[in-house]
């Protein structure tokens, strides 16, 4: 009896996936777009849980290529040891960087990725950095390493596809020449610092924001094609089939398209990951191989879309009572709404954040907890925006134009399919409302205005003197400096550390030497000629009472330890006030002309102030090139207005990547909603034809049914994104400052993609618009 009752069940949830794969073109697109539609979420969450074997092959490389082994112990030459100069650069704001080794033994050491070191003079480079140098974009780096390609350098040394990166040899390293190090090992496991709360937070919203109007357009598509589907089950029951076959006949077609659905994400995710490597977000790229799913989620994702699909369909049919004539549903009133159970997710999302409020700004908080009430509060927009919708559509009246006309009446009479797809807009952009002000809120915390003056130089390039520098003293620094392209002027100081003779270890003090025009950059002076010499006064320091610092003023005639040399102050030094140089920093010592100094060391380090024309094409690259002729050592830094925490920057790289695959993703659902629409409607339309009406009135028409429920959604999401801002921006205790930009900057994005999704719905609306549409089999 049971084995009969399930076999009957069986078949007739077959029957429901006959009906969906029959019908003729008709029901393969109603399936095909349930698929798609489907599909392409199903491919978005893949990717989603994707990120941790994303993040984790990353890691692994660049943790097993490590070599900068700070604390540990210093090792002695050996047959497969290696000094090694490290070199950091930057080519049109991506960086360069990359390794120059000498072999101490006959078996030395090899990175990951390289399977014996280049010959001596040459390098070897990643595949990006090989393209980069043989195409014209890449002439002025060329320049700067001019050294000969050996070859190139393997996926397993490398973070990711587009890195640019080098490793070569140099037979005239030696160790302690300056930056000189010698490497036994490579890799280690770097321990990273816990993020702040605050990124912590943005971290965790980032991911609801990004993942939940995904989940909610993949419920949507299921329930693609609702209006045929119930005339369908009408000619069940026309044969036979009571209420509760009709219920397994509808949940065979849903899973079978969903199913499909996961068929085609699966597809979509596994044939699109050999393209990923070639493109790069906001400075990421990854490996095709990196990208893999977790192999429990994936398989809970794909379990979880039919019965989802399932359940949505079932949800669907509980107020539907199916008759063989199928007018029933159509002829009754729609019940109200109601709304008491609509607002308990957002009463219990706020439930769980309130308690996490806090009033120190470093204070942990539960990751779990702000992630479910989050959820929960954006869930309660999505339960709350039809009964919103219905009271609204309600009190609309029936003037205006044709085409508002016929927007409000089909409204009124079934927007249940529109809403879907809007929730989701919804959603997204209450999410990224609050996202917002708390990037806001991090980004104001994170990034800070630089203290350099851009007016005074515009880049510093610090020099030490030594076997690698093709310059031997300040003149010939400025020499190579002043002849780059663009330069205006350079103005550079020679500074040293050092402790008056008999001080203790803790005890320090900096020796500034640079003419009259220089020194007027690092202090207050009352007049200046060649000979003087200056001590900073203590009582204008900006940080008062620092430890170890010495009192300049009362060094005259006192001798002076330096790191190799010392010699005798100036016995009249003039007292002068601490001021910022042009780098932002603060000098506390001595400040002399070249007169009055020591000798130059031959390891002296020099600072130069470079000032050159921003506008200038390729400047910055041009002053980069000219710090390599001087040496390989010499540091570049191109000064900013506004310095950003590297974490966070990486933070706002994956949002911005994210956010572009979810916008992507919006679009695309609310065209597939539109067209599924208009399918559903191309008798109406071809009935609206026959009778002589515009086909503009029936394109505005369609325009002000997309773009009201997504204008209803956009109002509620801002009132909602506003206060979720203000409710995360409680628990990382920051002022609450609402931002009306990003509401009025998210508005116009939600405006755009209407825009854009009616005028791509235009052609196949002006193809059902024909009288042909009106034939029916």
């Amino acid at each position: 009896m049971r084995a009969g009752r399930l076999r009957r069940w069986s078949s007739e949830v077959g029957l429901g996936a006959r009906l969906a794969l029959s019908g003729g073109r008709e029901g393969l697109v109603r399936t095909a777009l349930t698929a798609l539609g489907v599909g392409l979420g199903v491919a978005v969450l893949l990717l989603s849980v994707s990120i941790p074997g994303i993040l984790d092959g990353r890691h692994q490389r660049t943790d097993g290529r490590d070599d900068q082994h700070i604390g540990a112990a210093e090792q002695p030459a050996s047959d497969s040891s290696v000094l090694m100069m490290t070199i950091f650069s930057s080519y049109h704001d991506r960086s360069v960087n990359g390794r120059f080794l000498r072999p101490e033994g006959a078996h030395p050491i090899v990175p990951p990725g390289v399977t014996a070191l280049p010959p001596d003079g040459s390098i070897v480079v990643s595949p990006a950095l090989a393209d980069l140098l043989a195409s014209p974009e890449g002439a002025l780096l060329r320049e700067r390493f001019p050294q000969p390609i050996a070859g190139t350098i393997g996926k397993q040394g490398l973070s990711g596809p587009n890195e640019l990166y080098f490793y070569g040899t140099r037979g005239d390293l030696a160790e302690g020449d300056p930056g000189i190090v010698r490497l036994t090992y490579y890799g280690s496991k770097v321990n990273t610092n816990p993020l702040s709360p605050i990124l912590l937070l943005l971290v965790v919203v980032m991911f609801v924001v990004l993942l939940m109007p995904v989940a909610m357009f993949v419920a949507a598509a299921t329930r693609f094609g609702g209006e045929q589907r119930d005339r369908r089950l009408a000619a069940v029951r026309l044969v036979g089939a009571d209420t509760w076959m009709t219920r397994r006949v509808a949940a065979g077609e849903a899973v079978l398209s969903a199913a499909l659905g996961v068929l085609i994400g699966f597809g979509l995710y596994f044939g699109g990951r050999p393209f990923a490597e070639r493109f790069e977000l906001h400075g990421l790229s990854v490996y095709a191989a990196d990208i893999r799913p977790a192999p429990l989620l994936a398989v809970a994702i794909a379990l979880a879309v039919p019965v989802a699909a399932l359940l949505m369909t079932l949800f669907a049919l509980r107020r539907v009572v199916v008759e063989p004539l199928g007018i029933v549903r159509k002829a009754t009133a729609r019940a109200k709404r109601r709304i008491w159970w609509r607002l308990l997710p957002l009463v219990a999302g706020a439930a769980l954040l309130v308690p996490l409020f806090s009033t120190d700004k470093t204070e942990q908080f539960n990751v779990w907890q702000a992630a479910f009430g989050i959820i929960l509060l954006l869930l309660g927009l999505a339960t709350l925006l039809p009964w919103l919708f219905d009271r609204l559509v309600g009190r609309l009246g029936s003037g205006g134009p044709v085409s508002w006309q016929i927007a409000i009446r089909r409204l009124q009479l079934s927007h249940d399919s529109a809403l879907r797809a809007v929730n989701a807009v919804a959603v997204a952009a209450a999410g990224t409302i609050a996202l917002q002000m708390l990037f806001s809120a991090a980004q104001a915390e994170n990034t800070v205005r630089s203290p350099a003056d851009l007016s005074q130089a515009r880049a510093v390039v610090q020099t030490q003197l030594g076997r690698f520098t093709t310059a031997h003293d300040q003149a010939g620094i400025e020499a190579v400096l002043r002849g780059t392209h663009g330069v205006t002027s350079v103005q550079s100081y020679r500074n040293d550390y050092g402790k008056p003779a008999g001080g203790t270890d803790d005890q320090y003090l900096e020796v500034v030497v640079a003419d009259c025009a220089t020194l007027s950059l690092l202090a207050e002076l009352p007049s200046c000629a060649d000979g003087d010499a200056f001590a900073v006064d203590p009582k204008s320091y900006s940080q008062p009472g620092m430890s170890g610092a010495v009192d300049a003023t009362a060094l005259g005639g006192k001798e002076i330890v330096l790191s190799s040399s010392s010699f005798t102050a100036p016995s009249r030094l003039q007292p002068v006030k601490e001021k910022r140089d042009p780098y932002g920093s603060w000098h506390e010592g001595l400040l002399l002309t070249p007169s009055a100094a020591p000798p130059v060391p031959a390891d002296a380090n020099f600072t130069s102030f470079v000032r050159f024309d921003p506008a200038g094409l390729d400047a910055n690259e041009y002053v980069r090139n000219a710090a390599m002729r001087l040496g390989p050592t010499v540091n570049v830094s191109i000064l900013n207005a506004m310095n950003v925490d590297q974490t966070f920057a990486s933070i706002r790289r994956g949002l911005f990547a994210g956010a572009t695959v979810v916008l992507v993703l919006v679009g695309l659902s609310l065209l597939v909603s539109t067209l599924e629409q208009l399918r559903e409607r191309r008798r109406t339309l071809a009935a609206l034809a026959a009778f002589g009406t515009k086909r503009d009135t029936v394109a505005w028409s369609i325009l002000w049914q997309t773009a009201l429920p997504v204008a209803l959604g956009l109002v509620a999401a801002s009132i909602l994104g506003l206060a979720l801002g203000a409710v995360l921006l409680q628990i990382v205790a920051v002022d609450v400052r609402l931002d009306w930009a990003g509401v009025g900057v998210v508005s116009g994005i939600a405006g755009g993609v209407v825009l854009l999704v009616t005028l791509a719905s235009l052609p196949p609306l002006f193809r059902l618009m024909r009288p042909e549409g009106l034939r029916f089999e």
